[in-house]
């Protein structure tokens, strides 16, 4: 299987990397720097992703877009990253996997309230959080593009604990056993690799959660 990984500089793209390539899978990064990419064992396309073309990208089977901006001057890129992949993904086999965020995800049964819109949400997250959502409903248009949206639970926690163990949802908010809604960025990485592999969850939204 091989995988490219768009900002695989990144936090939860280099861990992304890290654990595809510990399992023997085919992965190439794609930054605008390699000499940002520390593991000898990925191939690397130095590239701005917005140069990318359908001939770049022709060869792989998953592209995992780990793609995130959060000055405000610069949120409006995430639209135009997934527009721009929509684009050249369109109408092939290839699978786009995004990195997604929590605030698009159901609080409720009832499927009438997301993340963003409880009365807790952090303000400094809302600039993200609508950029996000607007870039995740220009995703789910797409009748011409096999996807997978992966959010994390609402705590993201960047030095949490690895456990290898997730539980997985749809598109509704999960907790853990001790009522928290939470999960390291390690597990995360373990999750999505998993996902990447199995294949289950085309054209959806899915979410992990610690246990």
């Amino acid at each position: 299987m091989k995988i490219a990984i768009i900002a695989a500089n990144g936090r939860a793209g280099k861990l992304i990397m890290n654990e595809a390539l510990e399992r023997g899978l085919d992965v190439t990064a794609i930054v605008r720097d390699k000499t940002k990419i520390n593991n000898s064992k990925a191939k690397v396309i130095e590239k701005d992703l917005f140069d990318l073309t359908k001939d770049d990208l022709k060869a792989f089977d998953t592209v995992v877009s780990a793609f995130g901006v959060w000055e405000e001057k610069e949120l409006d890129k995430h639209s135009l990253v997934m527009e721009h992949l929509c684009k050249i993904l369109a109408n092939t086999n290839i699978r786009l996997m995004v990195i997604g965020g929590a605030s698009s995800l159901y609080v409720n049964k009832e499927h009438t309230m997301i993340l963003k819109d409880t009365p807790d949400f952090p303000d400094i997250f809302m600039g993200v959080a609508v950029s996000s959502i607007k870039a995740f409903d220009i995703l789910k248009s797409k009748k011409d593009v096999l996807w997978t949206y992966i959010s994390p639970s609402a705590d993201f926690q960047a030095d949490g604990e690895k456990t290898g163990q997730y539980n997985i949802g749809h598109n509704e908010l999960l907790f853990n056993s001790k009522g928290e809604s939470a999960i390291s960025y390690a597990d995360y990485a373990i999750a999505f690799v998993d996902e990447i592999q199995n294949k289950k969850y085309l054209n959806q939204q899915i979410t992990f959660c610690s246990k």
